[in-house]
């Protein structure tokens, strides 16, 4: 990620969650995803970007190498079923070799189908935000590789 492509990832996460989840107002937490992702940076954790023909930002993913930890994944709604999402879920996978983990939305069964579709598999619940909205805790692991074991939230 540069610097530069920051409001435009924020715009796309702010677009993207308001699609899926249009009861939330996710502009009221582009400061927080700001923050998180300086957060991120600083802490050696990759923002991988995907970007158009014109340098533009079209999806990001973060992961943490160490442990494969995934916090977000968003990409812009004109690219929904592209398989944006999937190459850069690919790109996550060459950082953390053998093993991804991440939360999801329980709420949010097009992304449950699309992980499980790219071989997660659902290894617990738990809630997130102060909601305390339902997630799945999800894990991938290549068939003789070590699920990723450092989820945060």
């Amino acid at each position: 990620m540069r610097a530069a492509d920051l409001p435009a990832l924020v715009e796309l996460w702010v677009a993207s969650w308001n699609a899926t989840m249009p009861e939330i107002d996710f502009m009221a937490r582009a400061d927080w995803l700001r923050d998180r992702l300086a957060a991120h940076a600083a802490a050696g954790v990759a923002i991988l970007c995907a970007v158009d023909r014109t340098d533009r930002p079209t999806g990001f993913i973060t992961v943490d190498p160490t442990c494969g930890h995934i916090d977000q994944l968003a990409i812009r709604l004109a690219d929904f079923g592209t398989g944006l999402a999937a190459s850069l879920l690919a790109a996550a996978r060459d950082l953390a070799p053998g093993r991804l983990a991440l939360e999801v939305n329980q709420e949010n069964p097009r992304a449950v189908r699309f992980y499980e579709r790219e071989g997660f598999t659902i290894a617990g619940e738990g809630t997130i935000g102060a909601n305390r909205r339902k997630t799945y805790l999800m894990r991938w692991s290549e068939p003789r590789g070590q699920g990723g074991n450092c989820l945060r939230v």
